[in-house]
């Protein structure tokens, strides 16, 4: 078959059926009867749609069908269920929404950097942006999560980490070029840990043309956490109101002691290459924050707690910094527990 007509053998005059047995399921998919005139060859097109008509039905693909990033409902479920966190929503919503744009013209990944307290929500913004933008969630298979202690526990093997580091960001890349990485726990790793991933981020694609530009990237970690909260205290303490505050009020202070304290960020070439494009501070919570999650999380059980409920909770279960005693230690971490306990106790 050498020319056009023969390697369109497939469809002859009329294609009247074209059906495709998907291996290890029951299903069959069939196409409707197509014509020669409607038809004219197997390109990169005609594979995508049998591929699209077909696996990507039962499987997951890199399509837009499997990531359908969903920046509307997550805008939508942070306004409900997260607390305290005004320069989160304030940022987090454009900077997806910018990146996942079918006119944005980024030249780099997308990379944010969590960083704050325990409980504030870093984990839980990080889950919520999985889940809206794949059809699958964090369960994706291109949502890749990287636990800190678990992951990369030896200071002494802070090089293999950097060469598994660098060969399964460019895979998983090479595979789907919306990857999603959340490396969580950066303070627990050792430094030095990234080193290799700063040329994957930067403005240039790979050697072999792949497409690095719509991958995302989000840092957790607990680092600059206490140091948010002091500056959140002073500046309240000066008489700015939780509220106005802004990113440019911590995002250089955020930068600063990621870069100095120990942890996966300390002395990285992340941040002296400046390919970090956002430092997002969670800021510590106070009572009335930790009132909203309690709540939250009795509607979850379809409850409606009373205050008395509320109240011992909070009083056997809250601590407040020494320093300025009004934000929560724990923010909204252990109410989880708390909250299932009281619904099954007796007296619920």
């Amino acid at each position: 078959m050498t020319n056009g007509r023969q390697h369109n053998w497939i469809f002859g005059k009329h294609l009247y059926l074209f059906c495709i047995v998907l291996f290890n399921t029951q299903f069959a998919h069939c196409l409707e009867p197509l014509t020669i005139g409607a038809t004219v060859g197997l390109g990169a097109i005609g594979l995508s749609f049998f591929k699209r008509q077909t696996y990507c039905r039962f499987y997951e693909c890199c399509d837009d069908d499997s990531i359908p990033g969903n920046i509307n409902e997550l805008q939508h479920n942070l306004e409900r269920t997260l607390f305290g966190q005004h320069i989160a929503k304030q940022h987090i919503i454009p900077a997806l929404t910018a990146h996942f744009s079918s006119e944005s013209k980024s030249r780099k990944p997308l990379v944010i950097s969590f960083h704050g307290t325990p409980g504030t929500g870093k984990n839980f913004v990080a889950d919520q942006i999985a889940n809206a933008l794949y059809k699958e969630g964090a369960k994706s298979k291109f949502v890749h999560i990287y636990l800190g202690r678990a992951d990369f526990p030896q200071a002494e093997d802070t090089d293999k980490y950097k060469a598994r580091i660098n060969y399964e960001v460019r895979s998983s890349i090479q595979q789907c070029p919306r990857s999603l990485f959340i490396f969580d726990e950066v303070d627990k790793m050792p430094s030095g840990v990234f080193d290799t991933l700063t040329s994957l981020v930067d403005y240039n694609a790979f050697a072999d043309g792949t497409d690095n530009t719509k991958a995302i990237f989000i840092f957790l970690s607990n680092t600059a956490g206490v140091h948010i909260s002091d500056h959140l205290g002073k500046l309240m303490k000066g008489g700015k109101l939780r509220e106005d505050t802004r990113l440019s009020d911590f995002e250089a202070l955020l930068q600063k002691v990621s870069y100095n304290l120990d942890g996966g960020l300390r002395k990285t070439s992340l941040i002296e290459a400046h390919v970090i494009d956002h430092y997002m501070p969670f800021l510590p919570l106070e009572k009335s924050h930790v009132v909203q999650c309690l709540e939250a999380e009795f509607k979850r059980w379809n409850r409606e707690p009373s205050r008395e409920t509320i109240n011992e909770i909070i009083s056997d279960s809250i601590t407040y910094d020494r320093p300025h005693g009004m934000f929560a230690t724990s923010g909204c971490k252990t109410l989880e527990k708390k909250v299932a306990m009281a619904v099954m106790s007796p007296r619920a």
